[in-house]
């Protein structure tokens, strides 16, 4: 009677110690690659500028969802989708855009976790858009964590067992030392879990494969830490006429291989922001479509010949945020200056009443430009409220495109959407309930005539407001 209830005693110690120290951990975190998220692309493809959404996919195989918004102007008609990895195609599917600007959904399948591209195709020009379908990784902590808690209970029957059929309670403590180790397992992995940083992120900070996007954690036992690239060259080519569209073909090498840098990631909603300056200081923001490795294209038609400014905001995995410039000459007849309102004031752009104010003007000190809207009912953009396109200083009103193009300062600034409680990320383009104050904030560095492009999205419809602004050596000058 003594012995059963000196081991039924120990038993009972064994669930207290393991109660103690199960209640006494952290629980287990997943810190590993994330699951998916939604990703959104603007595409300028031929005369359409586009926002392509590929939904999130956790499951593979699986169909993986394409919204497509369309804006003012867009010309109905499908189409067609396809997804392809290792350069061959596994599915395809159509969106069929209607007369209407709105959101327009297809759908095409995947079968694997890994890098694959979506092509997108209006039956002259196709789109490919690299993404990565994760998979779901469990991180080496966190099956620490939970198989140190599952041996743990295993250990403990055993305990139990053995202290209840033993003669000799003592050997209840072999069992009870191994859920001790196992716990002690679990606990470390737990507490590693909040504190250990995650892997390199496939297709952020290196190249994506199959390998390294189902087992990321691999790449953080190799000796490597610096994912850093150099700058790309850039290059454009087009023979452009007014009047005519024209193709501008961008090529992007890296600067020191020169060979094709086909590493771009997505940077505030596109690939590329491409901004094109005309000689009488009209812009284009546009966002090109990739083509090929490292080759992008997009289409505008120049209403003036002249020098063209031709700047692209991108980033490089790896190499950030880059702003490299060139020009683009157009032949032909002269076209049709647009006339720019010299300061802030009230102007009618696009049949939109848009006032423009400014704080105190000066040089070094920041400046809040903000343009006010008729109402309150406009659209995300790029993931923004509204941006601002700066260029200068711009000594004349004419030419404007080569003095661009040279300018010591080109900005592009941005005026977020307010902080909703509880809301994590920026609603889509459906939402239409921001401003009717679109505020930027900017420090002009030098005294000069500077270009600036106000822009927001209303009705479907992006609105470029030009302004031209004399930033004085005194203080002074703003209203």
């Amino acid at each position: 009677m003594g012995t059963t209830t000196r081991g039924r005693r120990a038993a009972l110690l064994l669930v207290l110690c393991a109660l103690g120290l199960a209640l006494g951990t952290a629980p287990a975190r997943a810190d590993g690659a994330p699951v998916g998220t939604d990703i959104l692309v603007a595409q300028t493809l031929g005369a359409r500028e586009l926002t392509v959404v590929i939904r999130r996919i956790d499951v593979t195989p699986g169909d993986l969802h394409v919204d497509v918004a369309t804006h003012t102007g867009t010309a109905p008609g499908p189409l067609h989708l396809a997804t392809a990895a290792d350069g061959v195609v596994f599915s395809r599917g159509d969106v069929v855009l209607g007369a209407t600007p709105g959101l327009y959904s297809g759908s095409v399948g995947v079968d694997h976790p890994g890098p694959w591209e979506l092509r997108l195709s209006d039956g002259t020009t196709t789109a490919t858009i690299p993404f990565v379908v994760p998979a779901r990784v469990v991180p080496p902590w966190e099956k620490a964590a939970y198989g140190g808690f599952v041996a743990a209970g295993a250990f403990l029957l055993i305990a139990l067992v053995v202290a209840v059929r033993s003669r000799r309670t003592a050997y209840a403590l072999v069992p009870g030392g191994g859920m001790v180790a196992a716990l002690a397992v679990a606990v470390t992995g737990a507490l590693l879990s909040t504190g250990t940083p995650p892997p390199p992120a496939p297709g952020q900070q290196l190249d994506a494969t199959v390998d390294n996007v189902t087992d990321p954690y691999a790449m953080s036992r190799l000796p490597v830490t610096d994912y850093s690239r150099p700058p790309v060259n850039f290059a454009v080519k087009t023979v452009a006429a007014t009047g005519k569209s024209a193709d501008l073909d961008l090529r992007f090498t890296d600067g020191s291989t020169g060979r094709p840098a086909d590493d771009l990631v997505v940077h505030d909603d596109a690939f590329v922001h491409l901004t094109v300056v005309s000689p009488s200081g009209r812009l284009w923001h546009l966002h090109p479509v990739r083509v090929a490795p490292g080759e992008y294209r997009v289409s505008f038609v120049p209403p003036e010949s002249g020098t063209y400014a031709v700047s692209a905001e991108l980033e490089r995995r790896g190499g950030g945020v880059q702003l490299p410039r060139s020009t683009v000459d157009v032949s032909g007849a002269p076209g049709t200056a647009e006339a720019v309102p010299a300061g802030p004031g009230k102007r009618v752009v696009d049949g939109v009443p848009v006032d423009v104010t400014t704080t105190a003007v000066e040089p070094g000190v920041p400046v809040t430009v903000t343009a006010h809207f008729p109402a309150g009912d406009l659209q995300p953009w790029l993931g923004m409220l509204g941006h601002l396109i700066v260029v200068g200083p711009v000594p004349s009103d004419r030419q404007v495109g080569a003095a661009a193009a040279a300018a010591p300062t080109w900005a592009h600034a941005h005026a977020m959407p307010p902080y909703v409680p509880g809301l994590t990320g920026v609603p889509d383009e459906t939402v239409a309930a921001y401003g009717p104050d679109v505020p930027f904030t900017y420090t002009f560095a030098a005294p000069g005539r500077y270009r600036l492009w106000l822009q927001a999205e209303r009705g479907w419809s992006v609105v470029t407001v030009p302004v031209v602004l004399d930033v004085p050596a005194s203080p002074g000058g703003g209203r």
